[in-house]
């Protein structure tokens, strides 16, 4: 499966409380921090809900 790493590039402050949510289930705690994870379809739809505040890139 395929890995991409997500980096939070914008601040979670003044979003909706379930958006906060999904930033602390994909493991996003601080304002540039950056976690690998596995591209499964619930992380890719995870990521497309706050894709307004994060940065993706795909790792080989």
């Amino acid at each position: 499966m395929a890995k991409v790493r997500i980096t939070q590039v914008k601040s979670k402050i003044g979003s909706p409380e379930r958006q906060k949510r999904t930033l602390q289930a994909l493991g996003l705690r601080k304002m540039n921090a950056a976690v690998e994870v596995e591209a499964t379809p619930q992380i890719l739809g995870m990521i497309r809900k706050v894709n307004h505040l994060v940065k993706v890139e795909k790792v080989k």
